[in-house]
């Protein structure tokens, strides 16, 4: 009896998809199985995202905002990526706006195949706060589409002061895809590290790795290929902690950044101004303890320390 309950179901989902529409007239139980399958295929990301910042906590309310809607919801993130916009041009927020989930990245149920595994877009982005600076990092370009800077550090005014507006001041969140290329700082020059110009994949390579994880966590094993035990990865990423530690502190006396590590809005000297962008910019916003970018970030934290001192 259960085995013709089974196969009167599986006919009957093959009914529904072939009077439902032409592509569902293509689709077979077999299609339907190379991802819906006794394996975990599907469940162990889904248990991954829900640990992971993109499945977590309550950003994503920001989506019914039109200037946030595209990477705070993953329904308009998708929307956004099909209409070819980037997060500034979206003109319209989310009504009923979602974490990200597997269909803002993926494209699922739209070939009824393997293929719906398929990234939303791996096209190279233009970071829009730096003019025509192109990110290119192959699957990595996917994530470029939201983790970029928002905007780049005022020009100082005619007495060599830059205002710090809000709170909120700074590059705005995830500005890792400019980290990468070395830029988006404020008080020294870099260049595009070797994880972006080494790297395939990037930002991919890197988070998501060979095991497909989906914490978004560093995987080491993907860092293993490259970095040998002697290279001491920790011990570089303590000594940029530590730089980072006394740059807070010294912004903390000089008054430009409270004890929550909020910006204190004033008009400060450009150098002082410099150097809080730069604190946020590295700590709070890019949060790799230079591992995105090791000799730009340290360049940018010694330079804001001396010109604190």
């Amino acid at each position: 009896m259960m085995k013709k309950r089974t196969n009167f179901m599986a006919l009957g989902l093959v009914v529904l998809l072939v009077g439902t529409s032409s592509v569902f007239a293509q689709v077979q139980v077999t299609d339907c199985m190379a991802c819906h399958n006794d394996t975990t295929v599907i469940t162990e990301k889904q248990t991954a995202m829900s640990e992971a910042v993109h499945g977590t906590g309550e950003s994503y309310v920001r989506g019914t905002s039109a200037g946030c809607a595209g990477c705070h919801s993953g329904g308009a993130f998708s929307k956004m990526v099909a209409a070819g916009l980037t997060p500034d041009t979206v003109e319209e927020g989310d009504p009923s706006p979602t974490r990200q989930s597997c269909r803002a990245c993926h494209q699922v149920h739209t070939s009824y195949t393997e293929a719906d595994w398929a990234l939303e877009t791996t096209a190279a982005v233009n970071l829009y706060a730096f003019g025509e600076l192109t990110y290119d990092g192959g699957k990595g370009n996917l994530c470029a589409n939201c983790h970029q800077p928002r905007r780049a550090i005022a020009e100082p005014d005619a007495d060599g002061n830059i205002a710090v507006t809000s709170t909120h001041w700074g590059p705005h969140h995830g500005p890792q895809s400019a980290m990468l290329l070395g830029t988006g700082g404020a008080g020294a020059a870099g260049v595009p590290s070797f994880h972006y110009r080494l790297v395939r994949d990037t930002c991919v390579a890197c988070h998501i790795g060979p095991d497909m994880a989906h914490t978004f966590e560093a995987v080491s094993s993907s860092c293993d290929e490259c970095h040998a035990p002697e290279d001491d990865v920790d011990g570089a990423m303590a000594a940029v902690d530590a730089l980072i530690t006394e740059l807070g502190d010294l912004l903390i006396a000089k008054g430009l950044l409270d004890e929550a590590g909020h910006p204190v809005v004033g008009t400060y000297p450009a150098a002082e101004a410099s150097a809080l962008w730069d604190y946020i910019f590295i700590a709070i916003e890019d949060g790799s303890s230079g591992a995105h970018n090791p000799p730009y970030t340290k360049a940018l934290l010694n330079a804001a320390i001396a010109a604190l001192q």
